[in-house]
C-alpha cells in the first residue's frame, strides 16, 4: 500500500457537485493499492499513521499525533499512486489492483484505521470522479509505503 498522508486544517470531497465528506482539523489520506498487500500491511500503516507525531505541540515542534490533538481522518482511494512513469510519457498503472482485490482492500483499510483511532474514519467512493479539497497545513506531506518497512 502506498499512502500520501497531508497533515490539513480542512479537507472535503465532492463527487457529481455532491459533498460526500469534509473533515476539519487532521489527516487527508490518498490510499493505493497493489496485489501483494496484505492484511499485516494493513495493521502496520493504520498503527503507523495513528502514531505519526507531525502536529504541534504547545512549543510548535512537531510532537503530537492525529490522537493527541483528536483530529479528524478523510481517506480516499487513488490508484495513480502507483503510476509507473519509466517509459513514455503516459503513466502505467499496471501495478494498481483491479476493484475485486482494491475495494475489499480499501475498505477494511478504513475499518482498521476507524478502530485504531478510535474515530469514524471519513471517505471517498472508490473509483468515482472525486473532487477533493484541502487547505495543507505546513505545508506537511508524507510518503509511506508498506513495501518500505524496513
Amino acid at each position: 500500500m502506498r499512502t500520501v498522508i497531508q497533515r490539513v486544517q480542512h479537507a472535503s470531497v465532492t463527487i457529481d457537485g455532491a459533498l460526500k465528506s469534509k473533515i476539519g482539523k487532521g489527516l487527508l489520506i490518498l490510499v493505493g493499492i497493489e496485489d501483494r498487500d496484505k492484511q499485516e500491511d494493513i495493521d502496520w500503516l493504520c498503527k503507523k499513521i495513528c502514531n505519526l507525531r507531525i502536529f504541534d505541540d504547545e512549543n510548535g515542534v512537531m510532537n503530537k499525533s492525529v490522537l493527541d490533538i483528536d483530529g479528524e481522518i478523510l481517506v480516499v482511494s487513488q490508484f495513480t499512486l502507483h503510476a509507473s512513469t519509466k517509459k513514455g510519457n503516459r503513466p502505467s498503472y499496471i501495478k494498481a489492483s483491479k476493484p475485486d482485490f482494491a475495494i475489499p482492500m480499501y475498505e477494511a483499510f478504513c475499518k482498521e484505521l476507524s478502530a485504531q483511532s478510535g474515530k469514524d474514519v471519513q471517505t471517498g467512493r472508490f473509483g468515482a470522479d472525486m473532487k477533493v479539497d484541502l487547505l495543507n497545513d505546513g505545508p506537511v506531506t508524507i510518503l509511506i509505503d508498506t513495501q518500505n518497512k524496513e
